[in-house]
């Protein structure tokens, strides 16, 4: 069996810029930007630990669907027990106290093709700046 090099090349090529499309066509990954970071930071929060923070939500189009600060009140709950979304049990993944970052959160990481009516549409993509205040952990034995 006789195979022309460079049709063997020019297939691989072709293959190789694809392939990462179609294999993940439809769907997109979870954007995190460190906005604030901490110096010396001693404690990063990891999955079990309780943190307390603010946030605001928004859509792409820059609504405001939803915002700790406007009620004056940090949101606490247990990072990687799934109380949360996806998009925030592995961008807050890390975090030092005083840490602020933008989470852009694809559909499959948020509310899905459902969303949450009226304020977030099925397959919105949605947009979180929050800041990371406390992080409360269990003593290891």
């Amino acid at each position: 069996m006789q195979v022309n090099l460079g049709k063997a090349l020019f297939i691989l090529a072709l293959w190789t810029l694809c392939s990462p499309v179609w294999s993940t066509e439809g769907k997109q990954k979870l954007q995190i930007g460190v906005k604030k970071r901490v110096e010396n930071c001693s404690l990063k929060s990891r999955k079990g630990d309780v943190l307390h923070m603010h946030y605001t939500g928004k859509l792409e189009d820059g609504t405001e669907f939803d915002s700790s600060l406007t009620r004056n009140e940090p949101f606490i709950f247990t990072l990687g027990t799934g109380k949360v979304i996806k998009g925030w049990d592995q961008g807050l993944l890390g975090m030092c106290e005083g840490e602020k970052r933008k989470l852009v959160i694809p559909p499959e990481l948020a509310y899905g093709d459902r969303g949450v009516p009226p304020k977030i549409s099925g397959g919105a993509t949605i947009i979180f700046e929050v800041e990371l205040l406390q992080i409360e952990r269990e003593q290891e034995l």
